[in-house]
């Protein structure tokens, strides 16, 4: 899980080595001497010795025993014997938005930690590294209350040159974000757009540097989700890349739905009423070749999350991409 820190106000400089990346970050407080610190990148830490497991909170690349994934299958069998009934299953595809505008008003801006790891996994949002003195022009997809748009803003604070927009269609969650963003309101604006309706006016088509969705076409739909991948992939400029974190089939998360939960295959509500769906690879590389775009990443991301102190192991899968919108388009 993300963890949250303070503001950052100078960005990580890339570096490279042996295969990881290390990132320096200057954590500003005022009156203080700036304090340097140091992450390095996800994906590098492998279990080799079972008996190691506890000694760290979390392994990546994590690969499943036969038996596990029997286990896994066995479990989605049992929640296929209680699906969501067809009526409820009728209003909640019906108003996605209403769900999540009575989670904000409920949690406000205090669920989601802040996305303080998006350089990390995704240094092509640096502007520090850019060699182009061009402004990043940045869509946060699905922004909520701004944990991904709000650290994107503070890490661009020294040069300034990134314009975040960010979209969600939960008018609460924009509600919230326009307030806690109006020192930034001359490189940020945040609108509402559902995302699988008609395209927004708000944002020129092809002008887009980057498309960010953290967690949002598993929050729609599987029948509405190509309209939304097209309508995003027409806004990206050619060259322009849409980067992409979302849940995968046989995550942990969806192994531990109970009954009432399974609306169809790899597609569940959660207990507020909120949506979520279960990628493969596969379907997503099929969502984005269909609209053009061009396969660069695309992994499946296993990380053995630990409790230590609780003697817990929890096996966490996410699917990561990165597509690029064709320049000869």
């Amino acid at each position: 899980m993300p963890e949250e820190v303070a503001v950052w106000v100078l960005s990580s400089l890339c570096f490279r080595s042996s295969g990881f990346q290390v990132e320096w970050y200057f954590l500003y407080i005022p009156g203080q001497v700036a304090v340097q610190m140091t992450r390095k990148q996800f994906g590098t830490r492998y279990l080799s010795d079972e008996s190691e497991v506890f000694r760290y909170n979390a392994w990546d690349n994590v690969e499943w025993k036969l038996e596990q994934e029997e286990e896994a299958r066995n479990q989605i069998a049992l929640q296929k014997e209680s699906p969501v009934a067809s009526q409820e299953v009728e209003y909640l595809l019906q108003n996605p938005a209403e769900q999540w505008d009575t989670f904000y008003r409920t949690h406000r801006g205090k669920f989601f930690m802040d996305r303080n790891w998006l350089l990390t996994e995704f240094p092509e949002l640096n502007v520090e590294c850019r060699k182009s003195d061009d402004p990043l022009h940045v869509l946060d997809v699905g922004c909520g209350v701004g944990n991904a748009t709000i650290p994107l803003l503070q890490v661009s604070e020294r040069s300034g040159k990134m314009f975040v927009y960010a979209c969600d269609y939960s008018q609460q969650a924009v509600d919230i974000l326009k307030q806690d963003t109006v020192q930034w309101s001359n490189r940020c604006k945040p609108f509402v757009w559902d995302i699988t309706e008609q395209i927004t006016e708000v944002i020129p088509v092809e002008s887009l540097d980057i498309i960010l969705c953290i967690y949002v076409l598993s929050a729609l739909p599987p029948e509405k989700q190509k309209q939304a991948v097209d309508n995003l992939a027409s806004l990206l400029k050619p060259g322009g890349i849409l980067l992409l974190k979302d849940y995968a089939q046989l995550d942990m998360t969806q192994l531990r739905f109970k009954k009432n939960r399974l609306i169809d295959e790899n597609f569940y509500r959660r207990g507020d009423g909120t949506l979520v769906y279960f990628f493969s690879q596969d379907e997503l590389d099929r969502l984005f070749t269909e609209v053009g775009l061009k396969k660069e990443i695309n992994v499946l991301d296993r990380r053995l999350i630990v409790n230590r102190a609780k003697r817990l192991k929890m096996y966490r899968m996410w699917v990561q991409c990165k597509y690029v919108k064709s320049t000869l388009l």
